[in-house]
């Protein structure tokens, strides 16, 4: 660390270091609350957060977010850890739930925005310090407060300066991201902008079939209660849920649990290149099985009928915008959409000679190959500026910038 720099704990540098309130939601009126959702890459966004009745309860000064406050998620996998600095002044009073947590520096420590900064360069250390388990990860007050240090000039000049680079940088950075982004939008819409063309111009020959007419559809079990029957066993029976498939993929190749074998009959084994279609949540995403295992029903599993059907080829109609919609409008519930069996097999697709199913499965896998080596690319560049942001980060907190 450079001559004139101090590293010192979050308690010792701040005046404030408190989890919000527990809300009394109301539709309209009272006071804007924040939530870890309006808490994403390095933003905030107040679109997304909800209203507080403050004559039931009312909020203190101190919890009413200031500039220079920086914010916390502090629940939750996935979203515990993530921080953003209040830059501007709300357009309202606002404060924040019970789930987040407001860091306030002290005054006169720090340039503003400098502190800021200084949270997001151990942001990947708070993520890593919950403790408990799945959903109910948990950051401690005390733990934030004292387990985790911020590094930092006593120049108020010097703190200055280091802010304007890393701002311009960072604005350099996230266009960067946004047109890496953006690429990677247009290679996957253009594919199936394409594919939606095939399947709704269609040629000579082509007819149109029930789902059930040309296929086998079965649904998946659910062995009750299912942590009676998970396994850290190696040799369990692969659990898929619909956690495991990815959306950049159609293959589901291993998943994150395992059940005994005597779960297996209450469930549904499936093999190596047998067909999945989600049922429920993402529903109506196609995927082929690269491993065995058993589905619980939030799948169905599809098997062609060879005198109707190319199995590639049904994939991707399955997968297209055309037959999607159609999902889309068949899906049933009010709370969690799902398709049963007799509405997945009454979904329309259109079927072409099995010549014209060969070369056309051919055809679509060697553009989607392509498409998926476009995407491989641009995921590159995102990562390279992560690590450019990160880089450079490290090096305005050890005085190297």
């Amino acid at each position: 660390m450079r001559e004139g720099w101090h590293v010192e704990p979050l308690s010792k540098v701040c005046q404030l270091i408190n989890r919000g309130i527990s809300p009394v939601y109301l539709d309209d009126g009272g006071t804007a609350v924040l939530n870890q959702k309006c808490i994403r890459d390095h933003s905030i966004n107040y679109d997304l957060g909800r209203r507080h009745c403050v004559t039931t309860k009312r909020v203190s000064a101190d919890k009413l977010v200031r500039v220079g406050d920086v914010l916390v998620n502090s629940t939750g996998t996935g979203t515990l850890g993530r921080v953003a600095q209040v830059r501007d002044e709300p357009h309202e009073p606002t404060t924040v739930d019970s789930h987040v947590t407001i860091v306030r520096p002290k005054d006169g420590l720090f340039f503003p925005e400098f502190f800021g900064y200084a949270l997001i360069a151990i942001e990947n250390q708070i993520q890593e310090g919950g403790e408990g388990c799945g959903g109910q990860t948990e950051l401690a007050r005390s733990k934030l407060a004292n387990d985790y240090h911020v590094s930092f000039p006593t120049s108020i000049p010097e703190q200055r300066r280091i802010v304007a680079i890393l701002d311009e940088a960072f604005e350099g950075i996230a266009t960067a991201k946004a047109n890496a982004e953006k690429n990677l939008q247009n290679a996957r819409e253009v594919f199936e902008s394409y594919l939606n063309a095939v399947f709704s111009q269609r040629g000579e020959g082509w007819v149109e079939k029930r789902l059930g007419d040309v296929c086998e559809i079965a649904r998946g079990g659910s062995p009750r209660p299912i942590k009676a029957f998970l396994t850290d066993d190696e040799d369990g029976i692969n659990w898929v849920k619909i956690s495991d498939a990815s959306s950049s993929s159609k293959y589901i190749y291993n998943t994150a649990e395992k059940i005994v074998q005597a779960g297996v009959k209450r469930s549904r084994l499936v093999h190596n290149g047998d067909f999945l279609l989600s049922n429920s949540m993402s529903f109506g995403r196609p995927y082929i099985m690269r491993t065995t295992g058993c589905i619980h029903d939030g799948w169905l599993v599809l098997s062609a009928y060879e005198k109707y059907l190319n199995q590639d080829f049904l994939y991707q109609v399955l997968g297209s915008q055309y037959v999607f919609e159609q999902f889309d409008k068949l899906a049933a519930g009010s709370t969690v959409r799902n398709l049963n069996i007799d509405l997945a097999s009454s979904v329309i697709i259109p079927i072409p000679p099995k010549s014209v199913q060969d070369a056309l499965a051919i055809k679509n896998t060697e553009l989607d190959q392509e498409v998926q080596h476009l995407e491989s690319i641009y995921q590159q560049k995102l990562a390279a500026l992560d690590e450019l942001k990160q880089s450079l980060l490290h090096q305005a907190f050890n005085g190297d910038l």
